[in-house]
């Protein structure tokens, strides 16, 4: 008798550990779930703030057109940029690929080459910079500059706590049968460091 309740007792005790380490599993890949979608919801608001920046540019490059009519270059470059970011799309299961993350940035600096450039152009013209229509675009624009910033930053916060809770260990090991892979974050372009040089 005493040896049929021991194994009862064993049985339950290892079914007990069973059933709770299958309920921590389930709760850390919950986790790693939760922590994919945010991270995911912040590269959307990525991409939002970046095709405002595309929607504004077209409007901006025609007010700026009929001030500057002769600096067609400068204009031919923003929209060559411009249509280069519009075709680079990035989808969320691509963020765990740093080279395409760095394609990504490198046409986006380009575009905010392109802009500078532009916006140096303008300098040359005392009438565009004093109409209602371009100091409102120009607004917008450094408004969305600034609103890029903020979701770049927290995307990567998103990131860091993604990527932390994929290596730490032991939720490395669901996240490593589940397949949740560290994702890429936003780095500097090289040569961020210097202020850029603006002549006119």
């Amino acid at each position: 008798m005493r040896g049929k309740l021991g194994c009862l007792v064993a049985v339950a005790v290892l079914g007990g550990l069973a059933l709770l380490g299958l309920a921590w599993g389930v709760s850390v890949n919950n986790r790693l779930v939760g922590s994919d979608v945010a991270v995911d919801r912040a590269w959307g608001d990525v991409e939002n703030v970046y095709q405002r920046r595309l929607d504004l540019i077209p409007n901006l490059v025609e007010t700026v057109k009929g001030a500057a009519a002769f600096e067609e270059r400068t204009f031919r470059e923003v929209t060559e940029a411009r249509a280069q970011a519009s075709q680079i799309v990035l989808s969320p299961e691509m963020l765990s690929d740093p080279k395409a993350m760095a394609r990504f940035e490198q046409v986006q600096a380009q575009l905010s080459g392109a802009l500078s450039r532009l916006l140096a152009t303008v300098e040359n013209y005392p009438q565009l910079k004093a109409t209602e229509a371009y100091r409102d675009l120009l607004a917008q624009l450094e408004g969305t500059e600034n609103r890029i910033a903020v979701e770049r930053r927290r995307y990567n916060e998103a990131v860091e706590q993604y990527n932390r809770s994929v290596r730490v260990f032991p939720a490395s090991l669901i996240a490593g049968l589940r397949g949740f892979a560290p994702k890429a974050m936003f780095r500097a372009q090289p040569g961020a460091e210097q202020a850029p040089k603006v002549q006119f």
